[in-house]
């Protein structure tokens, strides 16, 4: 249980200092908390210390001047501990551009307890990391709601409210634009029949009955979003909209007004309009960048079919309970994660692995939520149900990676955080310019609001979330969890990948490879003699041989009087011979002349295979080579990789003999051999200080420590042992090839947000300039704003049509 943190403000020696009680994990003795409290104690800023075991807690006195929380927290994770923090996700409305979702995140960082975090733009959520006690969820809402903005928490929403409320918003978008579109018709032909040769003119004060609704009922968000923004010390855009419109609108009514005869209802009007139709299709394409999610969640059965008390009965998928016996029939989806108990099935997993071909389940198998009977009934006991199913990890995991940043993404926030003052400034300075060249009032009003409405940072805001939501989309139905965009930002600029030995490249069980059974025996024959022997040795090699047995269907023999022979092999009797089977020193024991057979056992143990030799009495019957098999495709991926530019190189605590023999097989030059577990991630932090970007591909689990050290760590997973929690990123299927899509996939991200990002600005670095010569209208300022928003969205759903596997 976590427990809460506190922080308290005391008064000692006349000066104010402050507690602090954290909860701390990961002490399992009274050595541990002794030494998180020297360690306390010894940190800058710190000026006492008190470590409880028993509560797994401890109270800090430190001096605020000197040190914050932050650092006494990364101080207790420097020394190997940890503090529980919880992310909360919230979903926001009434966000309209990059420097709302930046003035957001500003404000939730500078919480104390908030220790991280990231507002998207494109998905309207904030992923909030704090630690619990120091600060409620209640506490982050109303912190949101101060800035003007609604925040409720993401888990009390399904994802169809959610579909539902982008749906509401979208059906209010639509009627502010047909009724600004309705009104401003009249007005626009006005303005557009003095180049078509017939000269339409509306009077003023029909002019004036028109705009009034367009600018302050179909543009009230722009008002209602520029007074929040402005009350708590910030800029967005819909100050620039505002600010730019309201200009054109007051000028022209107090130029009726006072008869001045110079109106321009028609620009505000029109320049709402166009924007509201560029918001509107940039709600639509922000909707379809999350499609994955939603077909992730249709994947989900309702219900399910359960056994309880002798009866079978259909629940609501949501009242499965661990333990459950579960049936399922052809054609159905499994309902939840479970062990079959009876029955045999095809199921097609591919939802989750991304592998077309239906897996065989028999008893004792794992079947995951989510995927599709085929054919034939069975029953399984079902192990996770609701949130700890693999497809909601999966969900889990790539709603959290489509809420995240890329470290890209941090120029366009900086640029956002000072763009609309700067604007503003320029749009002043224009009007100066202007007006004191002699242009008049009226014509430097107009260019003053071309800059402030053509100067919207949108598209900067967009340009990174929308690539991340599409690329980790594409990724999550291949079967490439991706957890961040920041490991997707880095896969994209790996250079060099490290792949552990066994169980990534090679299957990681031993395999017969070989089998020379002599005069008079043959292969068949002589595996049915030994195989009831292995089975009573219990030895992985042997369990190889009782395997092969069992696929040529050898008769098993009948054997008495087995001994196991340490370092050794092992000796039974069929019938009255006496057999050994093992290595080179037990068969030379036994007076066996291997002259005959030493080169070929010599060169199979050069390609790193382990070589049994099998005697019966005093005569030489076979040899036997067994080894741990290179998985299929590993050869073809690591010629890929290879193509990529990538070095490539292969991590084992294997002899370097066997290592090489390996590494030969797949093509791979570069062998770190006789590697300790616990030294695996010194020499993938050996391969970093050289300046190489290094990935490391392991299971996920033994490999932790390299994964973790490494730039990218990719675990290798399958079915429902996927180790998401190891890596960086998560390759469900064992097929290796899934490496090479992954780092593709990164790849072309990242170029899809270098081009968003290059666009946005150029298109502001263009647009701006034009705006102040004039060369640019208020009506054209508003037209290409719009566009560039949604070129920007527009451009990341073509994400979706990149296939990394061609």
């Amino acid at each position: 249980m976590v427990q809460p943190a506190e922080v308290a403000k005391v008064n000692i020696a006349n000066q104010e200092r402050e507690t602090l009680t954290l909860p701390i994990a990961g002490m399992a003795c009274a050595a541990c908390s002794a030494r998180v409290e020297k360690g306390l104690n010894r940190t800058p800023g710190v000026l006492s210390a008190a470590v409880n075991l028993a509560l797994q807690k401890g109270t800090v006195i430190y001096d605020p001047r000197q040190t914050a929380p932050g650092d006494i927290i990364a101080s207790i994770r420097n020394m190997g501990f940890d503090v529980p923090v919880e992310t909360v996700a919230l979903l926001i409305s009434g966000m309209s551009c990059a420097a709302c979702s930046a003035r957001v995140e500003k404000r939730l960082n500078a919480l104390p307890g908030v220790e991280e975090a990231a507002v998207n733009l494109t998905t309207g959520k904030a992923y909030v990391k704090l630690i619990p006690g120091m600060i409620t969820v209640s506490e982050v809402r109303k912190a949101v709601e101060a800035l003007g903005y609604q925040a409720r928490r993401a888990a009390d929403a399904s994802i169809d409210e959610e579909g539902a409320q982008r749906q509401k918003e979208i059906r209010l978008q639509i009627a502010r634009f047909v009724l600004a579109a309705v009104l401003t018709l009249p007005l626009a032909w006005m303005m557009l029949s003095q180049f078509v040769g017939y000269r339409f003119m509306l009077s003023p004060w029909a002019q004036l009955v028109l705009v009034t609704p367009v600018q302050f009922v179909a543009g009230w968000p722009f008002y209602r979003g520029a007074f929040h923004s402005l009350r708590t010390g910030g800029a967005n855009m819909d100050v620039l909209v505002a600010l730019g419109t309201s200009a054109a609108y007051f000028y022209s009514l107090i130029s009726l007004l006072a008869g001045w005869d110079v109106y321009y209802f028609e620009s505000p009007a029109m320049l709402i309009t166009l924007i509201l139709l560029g918001k509107l299709l940039e709600a639509v394409a922000k909707g379809k960048t999350s499609a994955a999610i939603k077909r992730l969640m249709d994947l989900q059965a309702k219900t399910a079919r359960v056994l309880r008390n002798g009866v079978e009965e259909d629940v609501p998928v949501e009242e499965v309970e661990v333990g459950d016996i579960v049936l399922v029939r052809p054609g159905e989806r499994i309902p939840v994660d479970g062990t079959i108990l009876e029955g045999s099935s095809s199921v097609d997993e591919s939802m989750l692995t991304g592998e077309s071909l239906p897996a065989e389940k028999q008893p004792g198998d794992e079947v995951v939520g989510a995927s599709l009977n085929k054919q034939g009934s069975f029953t399984f006991r079902a192990t996770k149900v609701d949130k700890d199913t693999a497809l909601a990890r999966i969900i889990r995991l790539v709603e959290e990676a489509q809420g995240s940043k890329a470290p890209i993404q941090r120029l366009a926030d900086k640029v956002s955080g000072i763009f609309v003052p700067v604007v503003i400034t320029i749009a002043l300075l224009t009007f100066a310019g202007w007006y004191l060249a002699g242009a008049g009032f009226a014509a430097a009003l107009m260019h003053m609001v071309t800059v402030l409405v053509i100067a919207c940072p949108c598209a900067l805001g967009l340009a990174t979330p929308t690539a991340i939501m599409v690329g980790t989309g594409v990724g999550a139905e291949k079967g490439i969890l991706i957890r961040g965009g920041e490991h997707l930002e880095q896969a994209g600029k790996v250079d060099t990948v490290v792949l552990d030995k066994t169980g990534t490249i090679t299957v990681g069980a031993p395999s017969v490879t070989d089998c020379l059974a002599l005069s008079p025996f043959e292969e068949k024959e002589l595996l049915a003699i030994i195989a009831p022997a292995e089975k009573r040795s219990e030895h992985p090699l042997g369990e190889a041989i009782v395997r092969r047995a069992g696929e040529l269907n050898a008769p098993e023999k009948e054997i008495s009087h087995f001994e196991a022979l340490p370092g050794q092999g092992i000796r039974f009797r069929v019938g009255d011979e006496l057999w050994h089977v093992g290595n080179e020193a037990l068969a030379k024991s036994q007076g066996i002349d291997l002259s005959p057979v030493l080169a070929r056992k010599n060169r199979w143990e050069e390609e790193g295979k382990t070589v049994m030799i099998a005697t019966a009495g005093k005569t030489l019957a076979g040899l036997i080579a067994v080894a741990d098999t290179v998985k299929e495709h590993a050869k073809e991926t690591i010629t890929q990789l290879r193509q990529m530019g990538l070095e490539v190189y292969m991590l084992t605590g294997d002899q370097r003999q066997t290592a090489r023999a390996i590494a030969r097989q797949v093509g791979i030059s570069n062998v770190l051999a006789e590697v300790l577990p616990d030294r695996k991630a010194q020499e993938i932090q050996k391969l970093k200080n050289t300046g190489k970007v290094v990935a490391m591909v392991g299971d996920g689990i033994n490999d932790a420590p390299a994964l973790a050290t490494a730039h990218v760590g990719m675990a290798i997973g399958t079915g429902t042992d996927v180790a998401m929690e190891s890596a960086s990123i998560t390759l469900i299927r064992g097929d290796l090839r899934a490496i090479v899509y992954a780092i593709r996939l990164s790849r072309q991200t990242l170029s899809k947000i270098r081009q968003n990002l290059f666009w946005a600005f150029i298109y502001n670095l263009i647009g701006i300039p034009l705006a102040i010569s004039g060369v640019f209208t208020p009506i054209m300022g508003g037209t290409a704003m719009a566009f560039s928003s949604v070129s920007v969205v527009t451009n990341s759903l073509l994400l979706k049509r990149y296939d990394p596997e061609h």
